[in-house]
């Protein structure tokens, strides 16, 4: 039976809350631990993915489509590259920039969909491939001293960071279409994202004990509200109303992050972020629009 429109904006609305508070919670442990350094962000990514496959462990059963393996794990190490890049752009640029730039992953759908797969975009769409870049352009230019120890090389993080997850997306979405479950798919994609991230904190010098205890409790709450509430509140929804709509209420994240960034931290990063974020929204509102059918 399909649930009421009420119940599916609720689940929506937990959705969009769960996620807005993901660059947050990076930035307490970055602050609990006392450093910014990449090691630390990578560590951060690898627990992030390795509590949350634990905590979809139990029940877990093979699949029977094996087919649709390959995709699964591949999206496995996109996810890892998005994680690795988008947390660690949060040691060097402000919120707002790091979260307006990692929603763009419309965009980059839209690109990968034209180029790699042939499915051409309307005008609409590229429309607002365009106001998306020029956001993009704004921000870059407006984040300025305010936005964090190197906006330039945050704002790039962030930016490679959403186009990981893109080819996560569209990968996430051929392994299901051929025959994973949801549940399937996350129970093999989640881990393999923590067994490409786990060598690396080590080979930057950051260990995995030693730690604050605040900082693993933060990581350990990025993976139980941002990733599994989050993530699994928009899988659930795609089910019932159209991906289209479910993007849209994604837009809604940078919004809120960059509110509690500036309740809980003073972080405003100035006029032109601002109104580059906005230009930028609208610029993946309306791709996203575009590509209704």
């Amino acid at each position: 039976m399909r649930p009421s429109g009420i119940r599916i904006g609720l689940v929506l609305l937990v959705g969009i809350l769960a996620a807005s508070t993901a660059s947050i919670l990076v930035r307490l442990a970055l602050e609990a631990a006392g450093t910014r350094a990449v090691g630390f962000s990578l560590l951060m990514s690898a627990l992030r993915l390795l509590f949350a496959s634990l905590v979809l462990l139990p029940g877990f059963r093979p699949p029977r489509a094996k087919q649709a393996l390959l995709p699964a794990a591949l999206a496995g190490v996109f996810l890892a590259l998005h994680f690795a890049l988008w947390i660690t752009s949060l040691s060097f640029t402000s919120i707002a920039a790091s979260t307006a730039l990692v929603t763009t992953n419309p965009i980059w759908i839209t690109l990968f969909s034209w180029f790699f797969l042939k499915e051409t975009p309307t005008p609409l769409t590229l429309l607002g491939v365009g106001f998306a870049l020029a956001g993009g352009f704004l921000i870059a230019l407006g984040d300025g001293e305010k936005g964090g120890a190197n906006p330039a090389l945050g704002n790039l993080l962030a930016l490679l960071g959403a186009m990981s997850v893109s080819a996560y997306f569209l990968l996430g979405r051929e392994a299901q279409r051929r025959g994973l479950s949801i549940l399937e798919y996350i129970r093999l994609a989640y881990p393999v994202a923590a067994l490409v991230l786990l060598p690396l904190p080590p080979l930057f010098g950051t260990p995995y004990l030693g730690h604050p205890p605040m900082a693993y409790l933060w990581i350990l709450l990025m993976a139980l509200i941002p990733q599994l509430v989050g993530h699994t509140s928009f899988n659930w929804a795609t089910r019932y109303v159209p991906p289209v709509l479910v993007t849209l209420v994604i837009l809604l994240e940078p919004v809120g992050a960059s509110l509690l960034g500036f309740l809980l931290f003073g972080e405003y990063p100035g006029l032109r972020v601002f109104l580059g974020a906005g230009v930028l929204l609208t610029g993946v509102a309306l791709a996203v629009l575009g590509e209704r059918r």
